[in-house]
């Protein structure tokens, strides 16, 4: 099986009867998940989306997030994956940059005014938009801001039916998802993954992390629209197992999930896992939950797999990004718990090969050695798409991914993760271009210039901003920030901001280059007299 088409008819036969996804303790079976989503797929259809077409969806972990993912692979679209802690500024740049034709939201989801963050997006941000598809599990009408009055609105659960799908003409190799990750230039790039990587990669993690065959009870806790919690929702469809799942996640909803439903497996950042033992004063909190596999995100938790034995649940790091997908390598869940808590990992796949590169040269480095880490397995991204240079340079002429990551080779298919080689900053578990934060400092008319480095806060690593142009009376750290508040998600938003007359330089080969380890420095110095 190399489709979604192919997996969906899978699951029919196979898994029919049983529950696939439980969304605020309404079950839906497997059976009717493909007869909704085949539903949404013909009404689709019907408003103009063909294959190729690309559809947002700025949608929380619910079932209609699973049903849309689906419809939309059934005929040819390519979904594009919207944070829904996205504001104005990313919403005008990815609708616009990815060429969005329609646009599947929930506007009255958690009080979050998805509607006013779109009438905030910049004259032209919206024009490829052509349709806007609201979800609501609320009666009454929705008032329609200015912004899409040009657009035509559909309701989720009454599109006019279309034609009858081919779904024949769907190949492995055509455009799935787009996840949206960090570029060079404050804009993101854009991750497209096919077909066929996408599902074969499904079906591998269900059978190596032994989803399959067995009754999987799953949580779904990590958000959808990021390559962790997609590729965790198809394995586990792949599974046949039971998704329980977490609009937004909340510690105390989730501990209750666990206990009422016996939830087997859960995947997460050490964040969730920590919060979510927090909730409980048991010994052993969670019998049912064995093992978990995790992200680690904040600096703050070195010790989160230790103490997660000592409540009975053994944790094993995870490794993965959006150009070869989540659960792409992990530790040995029986190993001890030192190595269990590296980063890095064995590669899952059987196919997947692992080089260790000299970024100067290209050279491949003994193991052992520090180097950048290559990988070429069956979950990688077709491409970056619309972006044909950063293509090239991501992915070699042999067909290895350049991770970025710094790291060295164990064995034949292990690596151990040391550390990114850029500057790109990991902000509340999303990797993140601090160029999108400093263009969006530099609109304001009295910023002449911005860098933006990370800091380790209690609550892990957050956006440090240095501005240069205000004089000390034009300089409003708190505008400034309510600025970033406005256009930018909240794991974005600096925790400070410092005015220079100038950033520190120095010379090189190429010219003046600014001290970003200067500025690291001071930013951890400013901070803990802060704090």
């Amino acid at each position: 099986m190399k489709t979604v088409p192919q997996l969906i008819d899978y699951t029919i036969k196979k898994f029919a009867n049983r529950t696939a996804i439980v969304d605020r303790d309404v079950p839906i079976t497997y059976s009717d998940l493909a007869s909704r989503s085949a539903k949404l797929a013909n009404g689709l259809s019907g408003i103009g989306i063909e294959k190729g077409d690309r559809v947002g969806l700025w949608l929380p972990n619910i079932t209609a997030y699973i049903e849309a993912f689906l419809a939309c692979a059934s005929i040819g679209a390519i979904v594009v994956s919207v944070n829904t802690k996205f504001k104005s500024f990313e919403m005008a740049d990815i609708v616009s940059r990815s060429g969005c034709k329609c646009l599947i939201l929930w506007p009255d989801f958690k009080n979050i005014p998805f509607l006013d963050i779109l009438s905030e997006v910049p004259p032209g941000g919206l024009a490829e938009l052509r349709n806007v598809v609201l979800y609501s599990e609320q009666a009454g009408k929705t008032d329609i801001p200015d912004c899409l009055q040009d657009k035509q609105i559909y309701q989720f659960s009454d599109l006019p039916a279309g034609q009858q799908r081919n779904v024949d003409a769907i190949s492995p190799e055509d455009g799935i998802v787009i996840f949206t990750t960090s570029g060079t230039t404050g804009k993101p790039k854009f991750v497209l993954h096919s077909h066929g990587s996408t599902v074969q990669h499904a079906f591998e993690v269900a059978q190596y992390f032994g989803y399959a065959n067995r009754d999987c009870r799953m949580l779904q806790a990590i958000p959808l629209c990021g390559t962790f919690g997609l590729t965790q929702a198809i394995a586990g469809l792949a599974a046949g197992a039971t998704i329980y799942s977490l609009p937004v996640f909340n510690p105390e909803e989730a501990t209750r999930l666990i206990r009422e439903h016996r939830v087997t497996d859960m995947n997460g950042s050490d964040d969730m896992f920590s919060m979510i033992l927090e909730t409980s004063k048991e010994e052993i909190p969670f019998p049912s939950l064995k093992r978990g596999g995790f992200a680690a995100f904040n600096p703050a938790l070195k010790n989160i797999v230790e103490q997660a034995e000592n409540r009975g649940v053994r944790l094993f790091g995870l490794w993965g990004m959006s150009e070869v997908q989540a659960l792409v390598a992990y530790q040995d869940p029986m190993a001890p718990a030192e190595l269990r808590k590296r980063a890095g990992g064995t590669l899952l796949s059987p196919t997947a090969k692992i080089r260790i590169t000299d970024p100067e040269t290209g050279k491949t480095l003994p193991r052992g050695e520090n180097g950048e880490i290559e990988i070429r397995t069956i979950s990688q991204m077709s491409e970056y798409f619309l972006n044909e240079d950063a293509t090239k340079k991501s992915i070699t002429k042999d067909g290895y991914v350049k991770t970025g990551d710094l790291g060295y080779q164990e064995g034949d298919r292990g690596f151990v993760f040391l550390s990114r080689m850029g500057d790109v900053l990991r902000l509340g578990g999303y990797l993140t271009d601090p160029v999108e934060i400093e263009a969006c400092l530099q609109e304001l008319e009295e910023v002449h210039q911005a860098q933006v480095v990370g800091v380790e806060t209690a609550k892990g690593v957050r956006a440090f901003a240095f501005v240069t142009g205000p004089d000390e009376t034009a300089f409003d750290e708190a505008s400034m920030i309510g600025h970033c508040k406005n256009s930018l998600a909240g794991y974005k938003v600096p925790v400070a901001i410092m005015c220079l007359d100038g950033f520190p330089m120095t010379e090189s080969a190429n010219g003046l280059k600014i001290q970003r380890s200067r500025l690291r420095q001071d930013a951890e110095k400013h901070w803990k007299e802060m704090n």
